[in-house]
């Protein structure tokens, strides 16, 4: 294993880190806006008011994209191992 390998394997397990948190990232930023602008709106800054809705939308989000996000982390897994099997 040399350098170029480790460094593919590592940009590989970020683009699958980026590729899999990104749906629920995606929904808490947008959650997060939408509940900031109608704060912002309605003048009522209450601090708790932010956290319920964005867990209940990261939840439903990552139950709803699970077998994406476990589908790309078999194949990276598959990718590293079939790596250690041919030897690089």
């Amino acid at each position: 294993m040399n350098e170029v390998d480790a460094l593919d394997i590592v940009r590989d397990a970020i683009w699958t880190v980026i590729v899999g948190s990104g749906p629920a990232v995606l929904v808490a930023m947008f959650v997060g806006i939408s509940i900031a602008l109608l704060q912002a709106l309605t003048q009522v800054q209450e601090m708790t008011l932010t956290f319920i809705p964005k867990i209940v939308a990261i939840l439903l989000v990552i139950i709803a994209t699970g077998p994406f996000i476990g589908a790309q982390m078999l194949t990276f897994t598959q990718m590293v191992y079939g790596r250690i099997e041919t030897g690089f």
